[in-house]
């Protein structure tokens, strides 16, 4: 619906709902949008005001061309008419010629989109939860066995008077449940008779003012835009409960949820009927191949409980004398200082730079991919903004994570696994001849990349009987452009002393990345909020260990905006899989499960813990704070070999610390079974 001809067919609606030749109202009478509107001076709101570029009833309106923006303003001129309104521009588009013709922004409500990547139970599930699913199914099972669904072509509207008579009637009821007679605005304060908004307030009253009534409805139906259209209804025997319209995207990929109106007083009722029409719709979707439903304008929260997982920025563009032409507010994020040089100077690469473009209501010919085999032949998604705001809101709610709510979206990338994160975070900050430390004993990927890149190698071994104190003078006096902390450690699974990491934060002049992949395992909080607090910080996740999602392949690099940019101009676009996003959000969105297992590998890391140090082969047990167990043994060759011997695997870390292995935790089977498989190793 952003096609220039289906954008002049909503015009010539809105000016039927109007009964003018022209769309022209005050904007406090444009019932959909008045709480957008709600901070603007009672003169502007009273206003009449052109309409201009999509109408009201687009989900949103292309920028128009700076010709047209000028032609609007002609017509404002003849018509006499001070105010001109582009409604529901997308943020990211360019809007250049806009506020060159001096409109202004008024933030909107999101535009909401639910994306159905799946069957509908299983997207909502991933979406929603569990919990929410169930609640959902049964409101709709309970609406259909009350009433019955029926969907009416729009050309065939003219055989069903009813169902015209009840579409109008029920939009009226509903406006004035939102906007009583007693709103404060006086019907015709905003007089202009001849553009159709007589002073008496007799069109306020007959609903001649709402953007859905008899005379839209009836242009809507004898348009261009007809045979893609549909009304719904639901029916409680002759009475018409539920009415709305939908229609089928110009590339016929998707369908918008245009409007539906409930006649019922109580607010529960209305809930019901409104989410189990809802997921009606997506079944119906489903069921003709479509791949997404637009649910409109919305508070984001609220589609969020709905399904929707695609929410586009957007603004009205007003010009109103009152109204002054602010800065332009839309900036990428200034990069970290401690970018490496030739990063500053390359762009985000190809298609990544479009991420925040949504392309699901367009023709895309633009990735010369097979058109005819499916979804899978579509590259992944690349605006992963909401799928970060998944992640963050579900860890700001485990122990030790406060602070957390204070990220925003633009602190999170994901990665393809955490290694990546540090592959991607060496070449983006560090040039030749700047150093990289690392703490062994530790994990040893970090030297392998920091030699692949060519960068100098500085080692500061831990220290004390635990392997848990950090050298942070010798740190410090080296002064690394990069030092890498694994905490809780692997291959040792302690904790550092928070007090020497802080210390290293605020003293050193380069950068610390600490990598938190076992931290769900850990007693002791996350460093991730001291990210809105330190530009020099950078914390590594995964959800290949807590979160059981290994092959998946989805790390994440929490930091401040600026090195996030640096980290995203050298990623490779398309890594993070559509599968892996499901995945991912699954497995957030359901978390009851993995956070029940981290509490039994917990239980099963003390009780092995307690078992080995009784046992006559194991010379140590290391504390640990994370999914495994370091082990030193007594004849630790003869150890190995009679564990590899009994079909049991374990890492070898005698290379690295002597003497020892390193266990991982397995279910209580498979650690007794490692248990027996010791007794006969001596």
């Amino acid at each position: 619906m952003r096609r220039p001809s289906d954008l002049d067919a909503l015009q010539q609606v809105l000016c039927a709902a109007l009964g003018s030749a022209e769309p022209v109202a005050p904007l406090a009478r444009l019932d959909q949008d008045t709480p957008a509107f709600a901070t603007l001076d009672p003169a502007v709101l009273e206003r009449p005001t052109l309409i201009g570029g999509g109408s009201l009833y687009s989900p949103t309106s292309p920028v128009p061309a700076p010709h047209a923006l000028a032609d609007l303003a002609r017509r404002a001129e003849a018509l006499d008419v001070r105010q001109i309104l582009v409604p529901g521009v997308r943020r990211s588009d360019d809007t250049g010629a806009l506020r060159a013709a001096g409109l202004v922004p008024v933030p909107a409500d999101p535009e909401c989109v639910v994306r159905l990547t799946g069957e509908v139970d299983d997207v909502l599930r991933t979406r929603v939860g569990a919990d929410r699913l169930r609640d959902v199914r049964r409101r709709h099972h309970a609406v259909s066995q009350e009433a019955t669904w029926q969907r009416i072509r729009l050309r065939d509207l003219d055989g069903k008077p009813w169902a015209r008579e009840a579409f109008a009637d029920l939009h009226r009821r509903q406006a004035e449940r939102r906007r009583p007679a007693e709103h404060g605005h006086e019907a015709g304060s905003g007089r202009a008779t001849e553009h159709g908004h007589e002073g008496d307030g007799r069109r306020e009253r007959d609903g001649r003012h709402l953007p859905y009534n008899a005379d839209a409805l009836d242009a809507l139906a004898h348009g261009a835009l007809a045979d893609r259209t549909e009304m719904f209804v639901r029916r409680r025997g002759d009475t018409v409960v539920q009415a709305g319209l939908t229609i089928t995207s110009h590339n016929g990929r998707g369908v918008y949820c245009l409007t539906q109106a409930i006649d019922h007083e109580d607010a529960a009722v209305r809930d019901d009927l409104y989410a189990a029409t809802l997921y009606q719709l997506y079944v119906d979707a489903r069921t003709s191949g479509l791949e997404w439903v637009h649910l409109g304008r919305g508070d984001a929260e609220r589609m969020r409980c709905l399904g929707a997982d695609l929410f586009v920025p957007v603004d009205h563009w007003l010009r109103a004398p009152e109204v002054t032409v602010p800065q332009d507010g839309r900036q990428e994020p200034e990069l970290s200082r401690f970018t490496a040089p030739p990063v500053t100077t390359v762009p985000v690469p190809g298609p990544a730079r479009f991420r925040h473009q949504p392309r699901f209501d367009t023709v895309d010919l633009t990735s010369n991919t097979n058109p005819f085999l499916g979804p899978e032949s579509q590259y992944p998604h690349l605006d992963t903004a909401e799928l970060a705001h998944t992640y963050l809101r579900t860890i700001a709610a485990l122990p030790g994570h406060a602070g957390v709510d204070a990220l925003t979206t633009d602190h999170v990338l994901f990665t393809s696994g955490a290694v990546d994160g540090v592959m991607l975070l060496l070449a983006a900050l560090a040039s030749p001849g700047e150093s990289v430390c690392v703490t062994p004993p530790t994990f040893p990927l970090y030297t392998h990349f920091a030699r692949v890149l060519r960068l100098p190698l500085v080692e500061v071994p831990l220290r004390g009987d635990d392997l848990s104190e950090l050298d942070t003078e010798r740190v410090l006096a080296a002064d690394p452009r990069v030092t890498i902390l694994c905490d809780p450690n692997n291959p040792v699974g302690t904790r550092l002393d928070p007090e020497e990491v802080h210390a290293l934060i605020t003293g050193t002049s380069g950068v610390v990345v600490i990598d938190e992949a076992y931290v769900e395992f850990s007693e002791n909080p996350s460093y991730a909020a001291l990210v809105a607090r330190h530009d020099n910080l950078i914390v590594l996740r995964t959800l290949s260990k807590a979160w059981g999602l290994a092959g998946a392949r989805c790390g994440v690099a929490l930091a401040q905006p600026g090195i996030i940019e640096a980290l995203r101009r050298l990623q490779v676009p398309f890594g993070f899989t559509d599968a892996s996003q499901r995945a991912v959000r699954d497995r957030l969105t359901n978390a009851g499960p993995a956070l029940a297992s981290i509490k039994l590998i917990r239980a099963e890391r003390r009780r092995l813990a307690a078992a080995l140090a009784e046992h006559p082969a194991v010379d140590r047990v290391f504390p640990s704070q994370t999914n495994f167990l370091l082990v030193r043994l007594h004849k630790h060759d003869l150890v190995m070999e009679r564990l590899r011997d009994a079909g049991i695997a374990v890492a070898d870390t005698g290379h690295v610390i002597p003497a020892t292995c390193r266990i991982s935790i397995g279910n209580q089977r498979a650690n007794d079974a490692l248990l027996e498989a010791l007794s006969f190793a001596l």
